[in-house]
């Protein structure tokens, strides 16, 4: 499942000098993991953590984290572990013990649900199955260019993990403590047409935080799962970076309102 479109800017994208913030595995181009998906099938929930909390302890100041659907959740994790100055989690997958599971984001899933055997593989998409979860509001020449240009295999073993996490005793790969108030703040920004992650998913996760951290919800009108890629997505960056510099303070504030 791919994300961005050749015209969006690099901050919108999970990659870095080198691949440093890529994803284990994911330091090739989309062609690659397409011809071969192993590094998919491979990947686990904590193995990005543990790459991303390497990443981040390499910094001089606690950085503002952003992410996108699953990405969303991991950024959830990592606040949690005491990471980041502040947190965006656009369109997020929820973390554990988010029980909210719409129809729209059942169907979404159902390519990689449909059959248990699918947890250790890499599944691909169909492009109207890829167009119904990401780019519902897209026209169809667009989506279809995003599509061919980016769309890689869903990995089956997080997708089911994500299913799994409320059905299994003990803390889960994507487990937060909720009731952290050490956590940074959190911002949670929604697409009202999101099919694969709605709003539901993102106002019931926001709810289940009880800490005395700042956790809020955005919302915004005729946006799809592929937001970042979706005309209009600078008012989105702009309100994100806005918000995410104003409440973390300190360096990272400062650093993210002159390089904005």
């Amino acid at each position: 499942m791919g994300s961005g479109s050749p015209q969006r800017p690099t901050a919108w994208r999970e990659q870095g000098e080198g691949g440093k913030f890529s994803y284990p595995g994911f330091e090739v181009e989309v062609e690659a993991l397409n011809e071969d998906p192993s590094p998919i099938e491979a990947l686990t929930v904590p193995a990005i953590i543990e790459h991303l909390e390497a990443v981040i302890r390499e910094l001089e100041s606690p950085p503002i984290l952003m992410g996108h659907s699953a990405g969303g959740a991991f950024v959830q994790v990592l606040l949690d572990h005491g990471f980041g100055a502040a947190g965006v989690a656009i369109n997020s997958a929820p973390t554990e013990g988010v029980p909210v599971v719409p129809v729209s984001q059942v169907r979404s899933t159902f390519p990689v649900l449909k059959n248990p055997a699918n947890r250790h593989r890499a599944v691909g998409f169909t492009h109207e199955q890829w167009h119904y979860a990401f780019t519902n509001t897209f026209s169809e020449d667009e989506s279809r260019a995003l599509y061919e240009r980016y769309a890689i295999p869903a990995p089956g073993r997080i997708v089911w993990g994500s299913a799994l996490a409320n059905l299994q005793p003990g803390h889960q790969d994507t487990y937060v403590d909720y009731r952290n108030d050490a956590r940074a703040p959190l911002l949670f920004i929604a697409g009202s047409e999101d099919h694969l992650m709605p709003p539901k998913v993102q106002r019931s996760n926001a709810k289940h935080y009880k800490s005395d951290t700042v956790t809020e919800v955005k919302e915004y009108a005729g946006r799809a799962h592929l937001l970042p890629a979706q005309d209009g997505w600078e008012e989105v960056a702009d309100y994100a970076l806005s918000w995410a510099a104003g409440h973390a303070g300190g360096t990272a504030a400062k650093e993210a309102s002159s390089a904005g």
